[in-house]
C-alpha cells in the first residue's frame, strides 16, 4: 500500500508520516503490521468523539438506508439537516439563528467572505497576520503568511492585515470594511488566545463603522474548550460563526451561521447568491447531528477542562516553555523547532501521535479525541516526559 500511496496519491509535504492505517477505534489507530498508536491530535481537531463512535456510526447507517443526496442543495426539505441546523440554533447566542452547511471549513470561509460583501456592499475584507483560514483562493487571500501564498498570487483583492491582540490595529478597521475574519484563538500561529477583551474591543470597531465581525472556529469549535464554540468563553457574539473540522464526528463537513436576515440576502440579487452540490449532504449530516447532540447531551465539554488541567500538571519539563491554548486545543511549546520535530516524530515510534501547527516551529499539537480517558492521558504524556528526558541527556552530552 505505502508504494501506491506514494505512486498515485498526490502529497502535501516531502516527507508525509506516511503510517498505513489498519483500523481506528476509540482514542487509538493501528496500522498493518497491528501496532497500536495513541491518537492525540484526532485528524487535526476533527474526531471529537474518537475513531468510529458507536452513536455518530449508527447515525450514518440509519440515514444511508434512508436515503443519501437527493438535490442540490437548499432545493428539498431533508430531515438530518434540517434538525441539526435547529440544534445549532439553539444552541447559538441569538442572533445566530441561521445556518448554511457546506463541505469543508475553507469553503465556509469562502461564504462568510462573500456574505459580508452581500451584506455591507463594501469590498475591504481585514484578516490577521499569522492567521489560517483554508487554502482555496478566497480563504488564501485572508491567510496572514505570505511565504505559503506568495506563489498563488495574485488572489483576491483589497485584503488587509491586523496583529492578533493589537488593539491599536483596530483603527483600521474603517467604513470601507466589508468584513473582518478572525481566529477566536489562533491557530496555525501557536493557540493564542484573546488578551485584554480583544474579541469584544473588535465587536465594538465593528459596531461604530457598520463592519461584519466573522469568527472562525474551525479548530476551537464542538466543545473542544469547554464551550460549544471558544467565542463563548470571551463574552461576545460575532455576525457570523464559521465550523467544520469536529462539527462531523470525522466525516467531511463545514458551515457558517449568521442572523436570519443576513441570510436571507443570499437567496436573491443575485439569487444563487452561495451554493454547493453535496453541502447538507443527509449522511453527513446525520453523522453531524449525533455528534452535536452527543457534545451537548453529556459532560464532554466540563471535562474537556478538567483534562486541561490533567495536561498541564503533567507536563512539566525543562525543555517544555508554557502549554498554550484552552481545554483540548493545547501547544507544548518547546525552546526550538528542533525539538519539537524530535517530539514528535520520536513519540509516534513510541506509539504516540503528536503533530506540528503550521506556522509555529515550537509548537507540539495536542487536540486529542475528547472522549480521551485520564488513563490514556497519563499514558501519552508518560512517553512525551520519557522522550524529552531522552533529547535533554542528549543535550547535556553534546550529541
Amino acid at each position: 500500500m505505502i508504494d501506491d500511496f506514494f505512486k498515485y496519491q498526490a502529497q502535501t509535504s516531502p516527507y508525509p508520516l506516511a503510517l498505513e492505517v489498519a483500523l481506528a477505534k476509540g482514542s487509538y489507530i493501528f496500522d498493518t503490521d497491528g501496532n497500536a498508536y495513541l491518537d492525540f491530535v484526532a485528524g487535526v481537531s476533527a474526531c471529537t468523539l474518537g475513531h468510529q463512535p458507536k452513536r455518530v456510526n449508527d447515525a450514518i447507517k440509519k440515514q444511508l438506508d434512508t436515503y443519501s443526496h437527493v438535490m442540490v442543495y437548499g432545493e428539498y426539505a431533508q430531515h438530518p439537516a434540517t434538525e441539526l441546523c435547529k440544534l445549532l440554533a439553539e444552541n447559538l447566542p441569538y442572533p445566530l439563528t441561521k445556518t448554511y452547511l457546506v463541505n469543508s471549513g475553507t469553503e465556509a470561509i469562502e461564504g462568510a467572505l462573500k456574505l459580508a460583501r452581500r451584506v455591507t456592499g463594501r469590498s475591504q475584507l481585514i484578516s490577521c497576520h499569522n492567521a489560517y483560514h483554508g487554502n482555496t483562493m478566497g480563504s488564501m487571500s485572508v491567510m496572514g503568511f505570505e511565504e505559503r501564498k506568495q506563489i498563488f498570487r495574485p488572489l483576491i483583492p483589497d485584503v488587509d492585515f491586523i496583529t492578533f491582540n493589537n488593539e491599536a490595529d483596530l483603527e483600521k478597521i474603517t467604513t470601507k470594511t466589508a468584513g473582518i475574519l478572525l481566529e477566536t484563538i489562533q491557530g496555525g500561529a501557536g493557540f493564542i488566545e484573546p488578551q485584554n477583551d480583544f474579541l469584544k474591543k473588535v465587536r465594538q470597531r465593528c459596531d461604530e463603522v457598520g463592519a461584519i465581525m466573522i469568527l472562525d472556529e474551525i479548530q476551537p469549535g464542538f466543545g473542544r474548550t469547554g464551550k460549544l464554540f471558544g467565542f463563548q468563553n470571551y463574552d461576545v457574539i460575532p455576525d457570523v460563526v464559521v465550523m467544520g473540522k469536529g462539527m462531523g464526528g470525522g466525516m467531511p463537513v463545514g458551515a457558517f451561521t449568521a442572523s436570519e436576515k443576513m441570510m436571507d440576502l443570499l437567496s436573491h440579487d443575485p439569487k444563487l447568491g452561495h451554493i454547493t452540490t453535496f453541502g447538507g449532504h443527509p449522511v453527513i449530516a446525520a453523522a453531524c447531528l449525533a455528534t452535536l447532540q452527543e457534545v451537548t447531551e453529556t459532560n464532554l465539554m466540563q471535562e474537556a477542562l478538567e483534562k486541561e488541567q490533567l495536561f498541564r500538571s503533567l507536563l512539566v519539563h525543562p525543555l517544555i516553555k508554557e502549554i498554550r491554548g484552552r481545554g483540548l486545543m493545547l501547544a507544548a511549546m518547546t525552546e526550538t523547532a528542533e525539538i519539537t520535530n524530535e517530539v514528535v516524530l520520536r513519540c509516534h515510534k513510541r506509539g504516540l501521535i503528536l503533530f506540528w501547527l503550521l506556522f509555529e516551529g515550537c509548537a507540539v499539537r495536542i487536540t486529542p479525541p475528547l472522549t480521551l480517558t485520564n488513563e490514556e492521558i497519563r499514558k501519552g504524556c508518560g512517553i512525551i516526559i520519557e522522550v524529552l528526558n531522552e533529547i535533554a541527556n542528549e543535550i547535556k552530552s553534546g550529541n
